[in-house]
């Protein structure tokens, strides 16, 4: 299980990431990182929605109202040049954390 501040440093970049692909809405953002995360990264709609509003009000994102195909209307949201710019230099960042953990020695396994 990944801890919460761990999940809450990398949901800005994750959501970011996801938007590059084009426009989505809340719900199938959730299901999208529970995939690529092979179900490590469980998130609910009451973590998902307050870090789209913030991300929104910083100019990240943008949204709209549409119907869906299925004529229930969704909001969708999209990733802006500000999110754009803010998504590369977090991933410069991440990119070095990671690689510097890679150089670490290697922690002992857990026994249970």
């Amino acid at each position: 299980m990944i801890s919460r501040s761990l999940m809450a440093a990398s949901t800005k970049p994750i959501v970011l990431n996801i938007l590059l692909e084009g426009e989505d809405y809340g719900y199938n953002i959730i299901q999208k990182v529970k995939e690529l995360s092979g179900g490590a990264l469980e998130w609910t709609d009451s973590m998902i929605y307050p870090v789209l509003q913030r991300l929104e009000k910083e100019g990240m994102i943008s949204s709209r109202w549409a119907a869906s195909p299925e004529g229930r209307f969704r909001k969708y949201y999209k990733i802006t040049a500000c999110g754009r710019r803010e998504l590369a230099r977090d991933m410069i960042q991440w990119r070095s954390v990671i690689e510097a953990m890679g150089k670490l020695p290697k922690p002992l396994p857990i026994l249970d």
